[in-house]
């Protein structure tokens, strides 16, 4: 991966590799499940505790092969009977169906290996079959000419009786170019014992996919991708074109969405039934109500009520509240706010750690000044409140219900109801400023023109 992060920890569709694999493996419900963790394992552990905290951790502090990993998990099931299945963490596209498929094949046999059918089999195990019964699986860099045409090779999930797999482990050797125990050898050890180990394929090949490097990571994020665009579209959602949507798995959408060019539905993001969304738009860990418009615009964190319309160009960050049928429009940032139903900040403003009551709108170029170089103060405005273009309001601040403020205004103390807020210099107009400080300058000669034209034009009645 050329990476400073475990490649397990590589994200794909908001989940990184192993945890795609362990929610896999969690719809089988698995007494207990371990992973077992050799270089960088502190994040990795980290992660696990923090997401999957059932998880068990084990260590294995020298790498000497697949075979070797699975008796340093064996280690801590010493009591354990019955099945286990061993997968590895950077398959992210396997599915819960596979695994309940291998665990149907595997119900009366020592064991049953997941294979799959691909075109080029170079770099995989092959699998040696005779009558859907695995003889064994052969690594690709001990294979044979005849071996390497085999085209079934084996994804590296199996499924155990746990007793004869630790038997068979205990037989495992090192006489392999790698110098490692191969877990693989298990299969010919069984058959070496008059055991059956069967085997099952995956429901398509792309599930088999391990992820090694950045292109196998993006082929895999674009197959899942397309799985969850298909899944939500069979549920109800409309796309205009699915290969521009994406949608984290986490994210959920009702019926009647839909999802226009450039969209990103990302982290716990709810979007509610009939809301549009986008073009151009990046939505993460938010909430979207019922037939509301996001469009051009980024959200983070955020509430949008039902009915209301976000964008183009808007940024809400965490803490924005948007209340039923309000707007925020071009170049809006809302920060730690309330907007209540009804209002509009339509465009050219920032609203920090405000309050906005109901049926209010705040003009153009306002912004809520709400840090003072130590700490955040609150700006509520109330009901029905009409804020002038271009003005300043100095938290904490209150702006009473039915109250106005003059365009231009810098507001450091409360207006009261129904009152008018103006906090500005009287105007002075310093004439032939221009002609004694300009002359000769282009606006010099266009006054000049202005002002003969205005001496020779007639009185009208």
């Amino acid at each position: 991966m050329r990476s400073k992060r475990p490649k397990v920890l590589h994200e794909i569709c908001g989940a990184p590799l192993v945890g795609h694999v362990v929610d896999a493996v969690s719809a089988l419900e698995p007494s207990e499940t371990i992973a077992v963790l050799g270089n960088q394992r502190e994040e990795v552990e980290a992660w696990l505790k923090a997401n999957h905290p059932k998880v068990k951790s084990v260590i294995q502090e020298e790498q000497l092969g697949t075979g070797h990993a699975v008796k340093v998990a064996l280690s801590e099931l010493a009591e354990a009977s019955g099945k286990v299945l061993i997968a590895p963490a950077d398959m992210p596209l396997i599915t819960s169906e596979d695994l309940a498929n291998l665990a149907l094949a595997a119900a009366d046999k020592a064991g049953a290996v997941l294979t799959a059918e691909v075109e080029v089999p170079s770099g995989y195990g092959r699998v040696i079959s005779k009558n859907d019964l695995v003889l064994a699986i052969v690594e690709d860099k001990d294979a044979d000419d005849k071996t390497l045409k085999i085209t079934e090779i084996n994804t590296g999930i199996y499924i155990f009786e746990i007793d004869k797999l630790k038997a068979a482990l205990a037989s495992l050797k090192q006489d392999n170019k790698q110098n490692e125990f191969y877990l693989t050898d298990v299969v010919a050890i069984l058959n070496q014992q008059g055991e059956k180990v069967a085997k099952t394929k995956c429901l398509k090949a792309e599930n088999a996919l391990g992820v090694n490097d950045r292109q196998q990571l993006a082929q895999a994020g674009e197959i899942m991708q397309k799985r969850i665009n298909n899944f939500w579209m069979s549920s109800g959602v409309s796309m205009r074109n699915p290969a521009n949507v994406f949608i984290d798995k986490t994210a959920y959408l009702e019926s009647d969405c839909y999802l226009d060019n450039n969209t990103f539905i990302l982290g716990n993001t709810r979007i509610s039934e009939g809301a549009a969304i986008g073009p151009d738009t990046s939505i993460t860990n938010s909430v979207i109500g019922q037939r509301a418009k996001v469009f051009s615009s980024t959200l983070v964190a955020a509430e949008v009520g039902e009915e209301s319309v976000v964008g183009p160009y808007t940024f809400l960050r965490p803490g924005a509240k948007l209340a039923k049928a309000t707007k925020v429009g071009a170049y809006v940032e809302v920060k730690n706010s309330e907007i209540g139903e009804g209002s509009k900040v339509p465009h050219l403003s920032y609203i920090g750690d405000g309050k906005i009551g109901k049926n209010s709108n705040v003009g153009a170029g306002t912004i809520f000044a709400n840090y003072d170089g130590e700490k955040k103060d609150q700006t509520v405005v109330g009901d029905f409140v009409k804020i002038g273009s271009d003005n300043v309001l100095v938290a904490p601040v209150t702006i009473g219900d039915g109250a106005y403020t003059a365009a231009g205004s810098v507001i450091v103390e409360d207006v009261e109801p129904g009152a008018m807020g103006v906090a500005r210099g009287k105007q002075k107009n310093v004439l032939g400023w221009v002609k004694r400080k300009r002359p000769n300058s282009k606006a010099a000669e266009a006054a000049e023109r202005a002002q003969k034209q205005d001496s020779t034009s007639e009185p009208t009645e």
